[in-house]
């Protein structure tokens, strides 16, 4: 990925619409959330507008007069850049450079642009990539004349940049070629996935808003090394690590990458295979910054990606972070608690996913007969063995085991000519210990 050296830091002016006036401060803390974004872009925000109307002017979203407003404004604080907190068409876009005499882009453009410039990774560029040419593409159309734009502003870095100056056909064939790349990656990636399962670990992945710290969570876990800044999608390429519970247990933890509001639709189906590994997941991480005032927006936000993602099922275990910086709303659930900058909870954390992991997993009663020592051995090999019972003819045994485990002890034993059907296993719904099957969401505090 080619980055454009500049020599200024664009100027940047924000615009959101609320609904009502009831709406104006809502709107104005997601313009904060923009004014981050724009920063972490490398540009500056010199001013921003609020526009109360009922619902976006279909020609230029904001109305003919807010935008001869926004032209005046634009001239009196010298602004390079319009940037709308709403996704504009194609067509609002051109109307508004019209009048405004200036590049007007939206919130996806923003988020595409910081994409543009953290990803490092092969299958990471060519995620950004793809994503970008494909928000480009409708925007081709009456723009021909001012596609060479090289200064390097906002919605006009990253790869694809030079591509703005072909023709639709060869973008079309670009993008077709890129997808040819990232189904090859996501082959390999999937083998990958399959040799982690034969190896039996189980998978817990680590989701949540963007820069709540969930590389410097993996760091702490593991003694990784990712990159840790304090700035939005500092980390887009996925790191899996070992971990070794105390338990004694060893797990494969993968942090992934952050969820924001309004993630462009661009990216998530760019990113869908990076983030089938957390639909695939036996467990989710969800961290959640504790000293955030919209911290709970921010939880409501992270789920509604993950069911869009087809992960919504996924158990999960709520971690709140940044507990040093004061003290959680009470509107927030419980959750395991821990700081990462000073340590505290990490070891409770590493308790509760082991015991999350240890309930999630099914309980199996085996009846052996009396003349099959062998089978009695490869179930210890393979299985957790909570009790055995001897009876007149057999011994029941009752093990612990994960979905994939119970599959390749299933596999085995077929493998070795045992009639499985024949066993009589049952999954058992109850456990031995007090443990309880515990909501999906959030952490069981009895």
């Amino acid at each position: 990925m080619t980055l454009i050296e500049r020599s200024f830091q664009e100027r940047i002016l924000l615009v959101g619409v609320a609904p009502s006036g009831r709406e104006r401060q809502v709107v104005n803390d997601q313009l904060d959330e923009l004014a981050s974004l724009v920063d972490t872009a490398g540009a500056l925000v010199v001013h921003r507008e609020i526009q109360v109307r009922e619902r976006p002017d279909p020609a230029t979203y904001i109305g003919k007069g807010k935008v001869e407003e926004l032209a005046a404004l634009s001239e009196s604080f010298d602004v390079d850049t319009v940037v709308f907190d709403d996704e504009l068409t194609p067509g609002q876009q051109r109307n508004l450079e019209k009048v405004l005499g200036r590049t007007a882009i939206d919130r996806t453009a923003v988020i595409l642009d910081v994409f543009a410039q953290n990803a490092r990774s092969q299958e990471g560029k060519a995620q950004v990539e793809l994503a970008l040419l494909r928000y480009r593409l409708p925007r081709l159309v009456g723009r021909r004349t001012n596609l060479s734009q090289q200064v390097g502003r906002i919605g006009t870095r990253g790869p694809g940049e030079t591509k703005l100056e072909e023709d639709r056909r060869r973008i079309q064939e670009r993008i077709s070629q890129l997808r040819r790349e990232l189904a090859s990656l996501e082959r390999q990636r999937r083998l990958q996935r399959k040799s982690r399962l034969l190896g039996r670990n189980a998978q817990v992945a680590l989701v949540g808003y963007t820069n709540v710290g969930k590389s410097s969570l993996l760091n702490a876990l593991t003694g990784a090394d990712v990159l840790v800044e304090n700035r939005l999608f500092a980390t887009l390429d996925p790191r899996t690590r070992r971990l070794k519970l105390p338990g004694g247990e060893t797990i494969l933890i993968a942090d992934t990458v952050g969820f924001i509001r309004k993630l462009p639709h661009q990216l998530v189906e760019a990113f869908r295979s990076t983030l089938d590994a957390v639909a695939e997941a036996d467990l989710l991480i969800h961290v959640v910054d504790a000293s955030s005032p919209h911290a709970l927006d921010q939880m409501r936000e992270v789920r509604a990606t993950l069911t869009e993602i087809g992960a919504g099922q996924v158990p999960e275990l709520v971690v709140l972070n940044k507990i040093d910086l004061g003290e959680a709303s009470d509107e927030l659930e419980a959750g395991v608690r821990v700081s990462v900058a000073t340590g505290e909870g990490i070891d409770g954390l590493l308790q509760a996913i082991g015991d999350r992991l240890r309930v999630l997993n099914r309980v199996e009663v085996f009846h052996v007969p009396f003349d099959r020592g062998d089978l009695l051995a490869e179930i210890h090999r393979e299985a957790e063995v909570l009790s055995e019972e001897v009876d007149n003819d057999h011994v029941t045994v009752r093990v612990r085991a994960d979905a994939a485990a119970t599959a390749l002890l299933r596999q085995h034993l077929d493998q070795r000519g045992y009639d499985v059907d024949a066993l009589d296993i049952v999954e058992d719904p109850t456990l031995l210990d007090d443990h309880s099957t515990p909501d999906q969401r959030g952490v069981d505090e009895s």
